[in-house]
């Protein structure tokens, strides 16, 4: 249990790492969202379902269709 806890953190890392090199922020924002899944996992292996039910529907699903609607308007590459 202990490992693959260690894993979806260290997985957590590395979105969060590609996150700020990605130079598409579409890619950022994905990855962002996937920061946000993986954490709902791993609240959900720690026996909070709540929390883990409130991260993924909030942090992965709104926040990233938020993103994405901002994105649409905005150059989707920088400069």
């Amino acid at each position: 249990m202990i490992v693959l806890q260690a894993l979806l953190i260290l997985i957590m890392l590395a979105a969060a790492v590609a996150t700020c090199i990605f130079k598409d922020l579409m890619n950022a924002v994905i990855s962002s969202a996937a920061v946000s899944l993986f954490a709902s996992i791993l609240f959900y292996m720690l026996d909070a379902p709540d929390v883990a039910m409130a991260e993924a529907a909030i942090g992965a699903g709104l926040t990233m269709a938020i993103f994405v609607l901002a994105l649409r308007k905005t150059e989707r590459h920088e400069r």
